[in-house]
């Protein structure tokens, strides 16, 4: 099995920044992608930026301001939040493509972590 854990959400005012973190245990043979999506009341889960061997994807409204990184010796992915602005306000989760075993992957989420912009 594979547990991540999420920290780093939190109240901040417009303008300001957080960093999230996301850490990965359990029976992990590879990493095949990172990344971080989000959930605002009433609206569906979008993704916000992803990391993989061949670079980073970004959501149109954060790029610029989000930054993805990833440390692999750790299992952790990070995002370095910028310049918040309150429609950032959601739950954020990470989400990791995981192969337990030469061909066998899966998806795996965190909790979740809230994020709030407000003044």
């Amino acid at each position: 099995q594979v547990q991540l854990v999420e920290s780093g959400g939190g109240l901040v005012q417009p303008g300001g920044s957080l960093r999230l973190s996301c850490a990965a245990s359990g029976s992990i043979f590879s990493i095949n992608a990172m990344g971080w999506y989000r959930q605002a009341p009433g609206n569906q889960r979008e993704l916000v930026a992803r990391i993989t061997s061949s670079g980073t994807v970004y959501a149109d409204s954060v790029k610029g301001r989000f930054t993805i990184s990833r440390d692999n010796a750790k299992n952790t992915v990070y995002l370095q939040m910028n310049s918040l602005k309150p429609e950032d306000t959601a739950v954020y989760y990470c989400m990791f493509i995981v192969m337990l075993t030469p061909g066998s992957t899966g998806n795996y989420w965190g909790q979740g972590t809230q994020v709030t912009v407000s003044s």
